[in-house]
């Protein structure tokens, strides 16, 4: 079920989405139904909240968890640590309550580099006027390498994998009460091949959110940009017998009007497929 705004009540497996943009926030009047802020999906398990990603749109996920006095105490995934994927936490306001508990996860760095350590330099002059310790927020980090199963709470399970991306990323596998999610981005496809990482994870998926930053027609000149194109989720979705696939983190300069295009083909061809917008909310 897809709906826009929050969700009623306390449902038991909600998806919303805070950022689907790629590369760079992009606000304006040509992408004001799609959205301008860069990746971050909220993914609630029952009483728990999960993130993923801390693009641009974790700026007003942080603000809406401070409006509505919610319990403060999630956990943040990075699928990697490219700038469009941690520029938010600066302005993520739960990081400066005190009684806030943020656990931070990465599966892409390498040693001696951590999750810890890239955000610290990003929070870094001459980079930012302000060091990560301003937070006030009890903060935990946790680098493991993709491909671990984690289980961050009792009856949820991760599944990871690597992704083909530049520096490396990592692709996410929610499952939780029956149903199963998975998160895959930046990734690049092989052309011809389907990526036996990315069906791992998203193998019968009741959702599968997906890099489709190009089309097929734009990726020859795009090559080795670590990203994919709507059509090869297509074709992901139908080999693993996905439920809902949504198609995510839109090139920067593809306009409201190329998006509405871009939804009407992919439903064309594959049933059902929806394209993200922020603010939308999935009950799978």
């Amino acid at each position: 079920m897809a709906e826009r705004g929050r969700p009623l009540g306390n449902p038991d497996f909600t998806i919303r989405f805070w950022g689907v943009r790629g590369s760079i926030p992009c606000p304006g009047p040509e992408t004001v139904r799609y959205g301008g802020n860069t990746a971050c999906v909220e993914i609630r398990c029952g009483n728990h909240l999960l993130i993923f990603d801390g693009g641009s749109g974790l700026r007003a996920l942080g603000n809406e968890l401070m409006r509505d006095g919610q319990r403060l105490d999630f956990d943040l995934f990075y699928s990697h640590t490219h700038l469009d994927h941690i520029v938010g936490l600066p302005f993520f306001a739960p990081c400066y309550e005190a009684r806030s508990r943020i656990r931070f996860w990465a599966g892409h760095l390498k040693p001696p580099a951590g999750i810890e350590a890239v955000l610290n330099k990003m929070m870094s002059a001459p980079l930012f006027p302000i060091p990560m310790d301003i937070f006030a927020a009890k903060l935990k980090f946790r680098d493991f390498a993709a491909g671990e199963v984690l289980q961050p709470h009792a009856g949820i399970t991760l599944r990871t994998g690597p992704l083909n991306h530049p520096n490396g990323a990592t692709g996410y596998r929610v499952e939780y009460n029956g149903k199963a999610a998975a998160y895959i981005t930046d990734t690049e496809h092989r052309p011809g091949e389907l990526d036996a990482n990315v069906l791992r994870l998203v193998e019968r998926a009741d959702v599968m959110i997906y890099d489709a930053t190009y089309t097929d027609e734009e990726y020859p000149t795009r090559h080795g940009w670590g990203h994919s194109t709507w059509q090869e989720a297509v074709r992901l979705a139908d080999a693993a017998q996905v439920g809902t696939l949504v198609i995510f983190h839109h090139d920067p300069d593809h306009d409201d009007a190329f998006m509405d295009q871009v939804a009407a083909e992919a439903a064309a061809a594959r049933p059902g497929t929806i394209v993200a917008q922020e603010g939308l909310v999935l009950r799978p």
